[in-house]
């Protein structure tokens, strides 16, 4: 299985963007960690960072039908882009939605998500921690889906038999 992790516009400022409200790890640490809990848990990951909205939609689209998921950052976005809404949904990737900070308790503006609607789950101010625990729920429901789907599946038909 192989998840995309995808980050917006300014989270390549990790580190060093207000660390008192986004901590001292950097992207590459946020990267790595979350690679080492993919390994973990038998799924490659995939990195991108993107400061444009189209080049972060190019990206999604690029992740239609190689991914089975991914962990979204989407930053700023978050709250504008019905574009990249439009993006996720148009390519049926299933991602859970993560934010360093707890979106609700700050301005008011950051209090709504084009993508909250359409995603499987969220996590939100628990740190960069929230990347590792996104990835495990989003690995956990996908494979969940895959072995409901497979409970359901109907049984091939005997050679002679008539359907």
């Amino acid at each position: 299985m192989r998840i995309a992790l995808l980050n917006g516009p300014n989270l390549n400022l990790l580190g060093r963007r207000e660390p008192h409200l986004y901590g001292r790890d950097t992207l590459a640490d946020v990267e790595a960690r979350v690679r080492a809990v993919g390994a973990e848990l038998g799924v490659e990951v995939e990195c991108w960072q993107r400061n444009g909205e189209g080049e972060l939609i190019d990206v999604v689209h690029a992740c239609a039908g190689r991914f089975a998921g991914a962990v979204v950052n989407a930053g700023a976005y978050t709250h504008s882009s019905l574009a990249l809404r439009d993006a996720l949904v148009g390519v049926s990737l299933p991602f859970v939605e993560v934010h360093v900070t707890n979106v609700h308790a700050r301005e008011p503006e950051r209090h709504r998500s084009m993508l909250a609607a359409v995603a499987i789950g969220a996590v939100v101010g628990l740190g960069t921690f929230g990347y590792e625990l996104a990835l495990r729920g989003l690995v956990r429901t996908l494979r969940a889906r895959a072995d409901a789907a497979a409970d359901v599946a109907p049984a091939p038909l005997r050679e002679g038999a008539r359907g």
